[in-house]
């Protein structure tokens, strides 16, 4: 999926500087391991609860492979393809 499908689909961008993380409240089914795994990116306590420069863009991607409902994707600032590709396993 692409940056425009993502949006179409109903995640919601937010921006930094090497990795774009995209989040789907539709699909979210509050594991909270994204929350868990790096609370400096990811907390519900503040807006936006989001913030991808807060962590190196590859430790903001192993957390968003972990998630199971497949609510959170990324796209590293330069390619055009969202990761991850299907739903983390348990």
């Amino acid at each position: 999926m692409n940056e425009k499908e993502l949006l179409e689909n109903g995640y919601k961008k937010y921006r930094g500087k090497e990795i774009d993380v995209f989040f789907n409240k539709e699909m979210c089914i509050h594991s909270a391991r994204c929350v868990d795994g790096n609370p400096d990116v990811f907390n519900t306590q503040r807006r936006p609860w989001v913030l991808p420069d807060h962590a190196k863009a590859s430790s903001v991607a192993e957390t968003i492979n972990t998630c199971p409902s497949g609510a959170l994707k990324y796209i590293y600032n330069g390619d055009s393809e969202a990761l991850p590709k299907k739903p983390a396993e348990d």
